[in-house]
């Protein structure tokens, strides 16, 4: 299939006092399309995030990618050194649960207010951070389809603190794909393995991809972790989980 034409945008969200600095790619060509949130990494909405972004609209969505740290630190984006990501890791540590499904509620809202967006088909996609983002984000009525990329801590830690996310696996009502790296220090093996005992036990529609020799970042071309093959792989199955939840809609 050819990609699409597109156009991006820099555009805010409201969700009350707050003004979400976002990134949005859609479609030029007319008609009405699937939405799709794209969750950042530690590092905020950047180059790599912005291109993710792209893609997605390239193959025929309206994508979307909110700050998660507009309350911390408004147009945070940074690279990939240690000093970035221990800033990153810091302005993630000031996060919390409920305020994150809150400008993940706020920009699924303003993307059904869009004239080119079926409002019935909203999906998700997160890296990082934002992969366990996106499995939080995942419990929200209005997202039908869910890709979580080495989501670190999903198992024993839930932004702002309390019961750790894998306890809101019950309030999953579309379907999760996870992908992870067997070879990821963050995520140990046996984390994935309670991760799909529990999407089991509560029958929610799903799949974990694990690659073998991939390390955390595995997508991302700007780290030294890139993988090319896992990341090729993970990019067809994001694309049928789409295209399959969504676009059926």
């Amino acid at each position: 299939m050819a990609e699409l034409e597109i156009r991006t945008e820099r555009v805010s969200v409201p969700n009350g006092y707050l003004q979400i600095a976002s990134y949005l790619a859609f479609p030029t060509s007319e008609g009405r399309f699937p939405g799709v949130i794209v969750l950042q990494e530690v590092f905020g909405v950047n180059a790599h995030i912005r291109d993710v972004t792209e893609r997605i609209a390239k193959i025929g969505y309206v994508a979307i990618a909110p700050s998660l740290y507009q309350r911390q630190a408004p147009d945070f984006e940074v690279g990939y050194s240690a000093l970035e990501l221990q800033l990153g890791r810091k302005y993630k540590e000031q996060t919390t649960a409920a305020e994150l499904l809150s400008d993940i509620q706020a920009a699924i809202a303003y993307l059904k207010t869009l004239p080119n967006v079926k409002s019935d088909a909203i999906g998700c996609i997160g890296f990082c951070f934002g992969g366990h983002v996106a499995y939080l984000a995942a419990t929200l009525p209005d997202i039908k389809a869910t890709a979580s990329f080495y989501g670190a801590g999903i198992t024993n830690w839930i932004p702002g603190g309390g019961e750790p996310t894998i306890s809101r696996t019950p309030q999953i009502t579309g379907t999760l794909y996870a992908f992870f790296g067997n070879a990821d220090p963050l995520i140990p093996c046996e984390q994935v393995d309670q991760i799909e005992a529990a999407l089991q036990k509560y029958q929610i529609p799903h799949r974990i991809f694990r690659y073998d020799g991939a390390e955390h970042g595995f997508f991302c071309d700007a780290r030294s972790s890139y993988n090319p093959t896992a990341a090729a792989d993970a990019w067809i199955q994001v694309q049928h989980l789409f295209a399959t939840v969504l676009k059926s809609t």
